[in-house]
Parts: structure tokens; sequence; C-alpha cells
């Protein structure tokens, strides 16, 4: 495995961004989910067993990872201007794009603006809403005045420890986030804690959480966006995946470019807890003759 950096600018800010490759072949990116314990390793498992037939690439997102990260007002703008920058200079034109969680939205939304841009689309438990409008049925004027608070130096530093910290990220795992309630422990635990204290990890986290990363605001627009994508489209997800997320996930399997598997175990980190069967599932798509 290689792995190496790229300095990316936003806002006249720099941020240093990691990413993986490994393998031989068509190339395969890996785009991993937002959340608050997000890196590009939770990828590391699935791009192993993808390695195998495909050359693989794995990136983290910017004010994600475990990098420092400056304090920039993340923007769904930032990471869409991101993300053709990789399809430009890390990973351009690959044979496939495998997005998990809320980057299925970014990489639907750029196979629909250049078609054929990311390749055939592997989305594994996407999702495009992030969980504080989640749980608040779409309302998000409360979620904009926790990112306004967030940004406060003491403040927003108290706030994001109020909302992440051990006993929280312990109930999300076990709650919507893995299957088995004790797969995230001990040094896997550790791993995850470690991110949350990057430098400057609460910018991006918080907006996450409360919606402001949100590239679509309703399911309407999510479907449409899988609708303009003339690529073939392979929607994964588990069948224990929380009720108004898997609603969201089998709302695209009615559409006819769509192909839908749902797998007897895994909630919405599927791919990094059931890997060998994300991996699978991948590949036989992949090998798929299209018309």
């Amino acid at each position: 495995m290689t792995t190496d950096y790229i300095t990316w600018t936003w806002n006249d800010e720099a941020v240093r961004v990691g990413f993986d490759r490994v393998g031989e072949g068509s190339t395969v990116l890996l785009l991993p989910a937002f959340s608050s314990i997000s890196t590009r390793q939770e990828m590391r498992p699935l791009q192993e067993r993808l390695a195998s037939e495909f050359a693989t690439v794995v990136v983290d997102w910017p004010g994600f990872g475990a990098e420092p990260r400056p304090p920039i007002a993340w923007e769904p703008a930032a990471y869409e201007t991101f993300l053709q920058y990789v399809l430009t200079h890390v990973a351009p034109r690959p044979f496939a794009t495998a997005a998990a969680g809320h980057a299925a939205s970014y990489a639907l939304s750029a196979a629909a603006t250049v078609p054929g841009s990311l390749g055939s689309l592997c989305l594994v438990a996407p999702t495009w809403r992030g969980p504080l409008p989640t749980m608040m049925s779409g309302r998000r004027a409360p979620g904009a005045w926790i990112t306004r608070a967030s940004d406060l130096p003491v403040f927003g530093a108290l706030l994001y420890r109020l909302n992440v910290n051990a006993p929280v990220v312990r109930m999300m795992a076990r709650g919507h986030v893995y299957s088995d309630p004790n797969w995230l422990m001990a040094e896997r635990f550790q791993q995850k804690m470690a991110v949350t204290s990057a430098p400057g990890a609460r910018h991006a986290s918080i907006r996450f959480i409360t919606g402001m990363l949100d590239l679509i605001s309703d399911r309407a627009s999510f479907i449409e966006l899988a609708k303009r994508v003339n690529d073939p489209i392979l929607v994964l997800y588990g069948a224990e995946t929380p009720r108004r997320s898997k609603a969201e996930m089998e709302k695209l399997a009615s559409l006819s470019h769509v192909v839908t598997a749902e797998l007897p175990h895994g909630k919405l980190a599927v791919h990094e807890e059931f890997p060998e069967a994300i991996a699978e599932a991948i590949k036989s798509f992949l090998r798929t003759p299209r018309c």
C-alpha cells in the first residue's frame, strides 16, 4: 500500500489530505462516509479486498480524517470542488466509484453533471441528510444556530465536546452504526476517539451533524439526482439499517438503472463491519456486462 498526501486549497486555506493506493488494474475510487469518527481508514478492509482485482484509491474528505484541520466554515460547495479535484488529479476517470454514507449524494451529483466521470457507482448505505435534521423531520433552523455557536472559540469547543465524547460515540455506534454492539471496542474505539480529538475536528463534524453539509434538502432531489445519472448504479445496505435511512435507500430501487442488494446484517457502517460481503457484491456488479 502506498500512502501519499495532497495539499488542496479552499478559501485561501491550505488543507493537507491523505490518500492510499493499492492493487493493479482498472481504478476503483473509494470515498469514505462523513461522520465525526470517519477517516479513509474505515475503507481499508474493503479496499484490501477489492485490490485483488482493481487498482484502488481511497481519499480522506477535507475537514475529516486524522490530519489537523484548519478552522474553515465548511459547505457543500467545498466538497463538490474537492471531488472534482480528486477526479482530475488523483483518480481521473475511474472504472468505478464506491461511495459510503453521505459521500453518495456528492458522487451522484458529480456523475449527473459529467456522465462517465466516476464510472459505475457503488453506493454503500447511501444517505443525503445529516443526523439532526433526520431526527427533527427535516427542520434545519436549530442546526444553523448550533453551527454558528460552534465557531465561537471557547463555547464552540465546549459544545463540540458535549456532543462528541466517549459515551455519545458508544451510543451512536450501538444505535445506528454497527450491528455488533461490541464491535467498536478497545483499539478500534481508541482510534475513533483520536479522530474526534484532531485539531480543528469540530468544524466539519458539527456541520455534518447539523445538516449544513447536506448537498440536497429533500428525498425528491435525492431521487432526481440518481435519475440524472447515466452510469450503472449499485446500492448496498444492511437489513438492520435504521428505518428512516433505509426508506431512502429502498426508494432508489424503483429506478431502472439501479441494482439493489440488502445484506442480512449491517447498519450505516456496513462497509466497515462486513467488508467481505460488500467487496463480493461490488466485484460481482462490476463483472456483469452492461449494454
